[in-house]
């Protein structure tokens, strides 16, 4: 594949990810925590997307991790490995914030709010009229 359909691919990715951010989302060093997740995405980072989860989630310990998505008319489809992490910056906290995470928790200084940031790594990325990166 030429990289300028590398590009274009990588790019209908993260539009059919906006248009629909429900990925399932496991540990991997435990596949029975694989679960539907809501990836809370910034158009201008491409190698991170954010969670969040109470401290006693299943993903709060963090650690690798993979995700696999699926495009809301089946025609995009993606597995994509990373390391998950605490997300301290207040500044990410305030623009990730979204009145559907405010209706999980008590604020955005609930003592139980855990934002999550995963350092994306290795992907691929089928589509039905680009093929496969």
């Amino acid at each position: 594949m030429t990289s300028d359909k590398a590009h274009e691919l990588k790019s209908k990715f993260w539009r059919a990810l906006a248009d629909s951010p429900f990925l399932f989302l496991q540990l991997d060093r435990d596949p029975h925590t694989a679960m539907p997740m809501t990836a809370q995405l910034d158009k201008d980072a491409d190698s991170a997307i954010w969670f969040f989860v109470s401290r006693d989630h299943t993903f709060s310990p963090g650690g690798p991790a993979t995700a696999t998505f699926a495009g809301k008319g089946h025609d995009m489809f993606a597995r994509f490995s990373g390391v998950l992490s605490e997300e301290k910056s207040r500044e990410r906290l305030e623009k990730q914030w979204s009145p559907v995470v405010d209706a999980w928790f008590d604020g955005k200084d609930d003592p139980n709010l855990l934002m999550l940031r995963m350092d994306l790594g290795q992907a691929e990325i089928w589509n039905s009229d680009l093929g496969f990166i």
